[in-house]
């Protein structure tokens, strides 16, 4: 082979090799690139949300009563053994209206000192004061009423409150939850109704207590001295229990 046939050949060789070079390079497009480019995104999922309220109203079987007694005296001992007597004649007075042992305990138990002082303003000898609460569950509300007479009876000089409640609260709670349930399903098939919608399958469910309403109690503003001469009126009045629950429907 000649000079000149050699350098033809290899010019050749260059250009083809440059040539495959090149596809080699180019992107390769998939066969279903414009198929996929061409379909949408899903649709996004249609819901409808409703919420319900379930609301029930019971009357009180339970009392509880914080019950005080303070004592003064110049020294402890005398304050405390004064203090001694008046809790077991109340306990005891209490005890004599139907209030079973079980249901008295005591719930707070204080000594602490008071500084007296004389006409002038100057520090004239030192007092020793005694406290003691008697926390009293009432499961008679019949007897409520005398239950208080009882106490202040026999020398209670502080009530720091009357608290309502029910014996089977859970019952009320679950009432009212299932109420509330109730009434966001028909809710929901009444708005679904109205718009012309199927309704598919619940997707969320959430319930929430959202009140527990005791009755107002005349003696919750702290306590204080009675008229144990008078006879104490008390009303029970209801128990408010509310519930909420939101549903969320897929629209089929």
């Amino acid at each position: 082979m000649n000079e000149k046939h050699v350098f033809t050949f290899i010019a050749l060789l260059l250009v083809a090799t440059i040539g495959l070079s090149a596809c080699t390079m180019l992107p390769v497009q998939p066969a279903d690139a414009t198929n996929e480019s061409a379909q949408s995104d899903p649709a996004p999922l249609r819901t409808l949300s409703v919420t319900g309220t379930g609301r029930v109203l019971m009357v009180p079987d339970l009392a509880y009563i914080n019950i005080g007694i303070r004592s003064e005296a110049q020294d402890v001992s005398s304050a405390l053994t004064a203090n001694n007597t008046q809790a077991t004649a109340i306990s005891d007075a209490i005890k004599d209206v139907g209030v079973e042992e079980k249901d008295l305990q005591t719930a707070n138990f204080n000594v602490y000192s008071i500084q007296q002082y004389d006409q002038n303003g100057q520090p004239s000898y030192v007092s020793y004061s005694v406290e003691n609460t008697l926390y009293v569950t009432v499961r008679d509300l019949t007897k409520l009423s005398q239950v208080l007479d009882a106490a202040l009876g026999a020398g209670a000089n502080q009530i720091y409150g009357i608290n309502f409640d029910l014996a089977n609260r859970q019952s009320a709670l679950d009432q009212a939850r299932d109420l509330a349930i109730k009434d966001a399903q028909a809710k929901a098939l009444a708005v679904a109704a109205t718009s012309g919608v199927t309704l598919g399958q619940i997707q969320t469910i959430n319930v929430s207590n959202t009140s527990y309403v005791q009755p107002y109690s005349p003696y919750g503003m702290g306590g204080g001295a009675m008229d144990a001469a008078s006879s104490v009126p008390v009303s029970a009045g209801q128990i408010v229990v509310t519930f909420d629950a939101n549903l969320v429907y897929v629209i089929e």
